[in-house]
């Protein structure tokens, strides 16, 4: 416990040290962690890496439990917000009744498997660029449409039309990669 508080200390002091020692004494156990959440290796890392980024910017530990289970919850936490975003971004682009035109979930598959995320975040990064900062701002930071208006300097009316176009956008690239996957 006492090395516990050093390290605490440490951290809060923003010594790399400190970082370096809670890093190496969590992140193979919480990677572990976070692959059980999200059931993909390069997932569980990019959400590892985001939680150690959030524990040393924010150290919030205030010492009302053991420091392994606060790491661990803001861990846990990490994932369950990615496993939200992936989620949400996955009823934007699937979800027929936004997208008419786009094919049913069945439809996007590559040998059995749904599109992957890779493919479907390379997809989202080939938008223009207006499209593409409305539609991150919407789907990964949940802005509401004012919200990102206000950040943008553009009208609400706006906002909602980019949103849009970068689902019909969305919704063609994925036609044409499933039309050409089963070729």
């Amino acid at each position: 416990m006492e090395n516990d508080i050093e390290l605490i200390e440490g951290c809060r002091a923003g010594k790399d040290s400190a970082r370096k020692e809670l890093y190496t004494l969590y992140a193979k156990q919480m990677l572990a962690v976070c692959y059980r959440y999200t059931g993909d290796v390069d997932a569980a890392h990019d959400v590892l890496h985001d939680g150690f980024i959030k524990i040393f910017t924010h150290f919030t530990f205030r010492g009302e439990c053991a420091l392994a289970t606060w790491v661990t919850r803001v861990m846990v936490t990490q994932a369950i917000d990615y496993l939200r975003r992936q989620k949400r971004i996955t009823q934007l682009v699937v979800n027929e009744e936004q997208l008419p035109d786009l094919p049913d979930e069945a439809s996007i598959a590559d040998n059995g498997d749904r599109l992957s995320e890779d493919q479907l975040m390379a997809f989202v990064a080939e938008l223009p660029d207006g499209c593409r900062t409305v539609f991150n701002l919407y789907v990964f930071e949940e802005k509401s449409h004012k919200e990102i208006a206000e950040m943008l300097g553009i009208k609400v009316h706006s906002s909602t039309s980019q949103l849009h176009r970068a689902k019909n956008l969305l919704a063609k690239r994925i036609k044409e990669y499933t039309e050409y996957e089963r070729k």
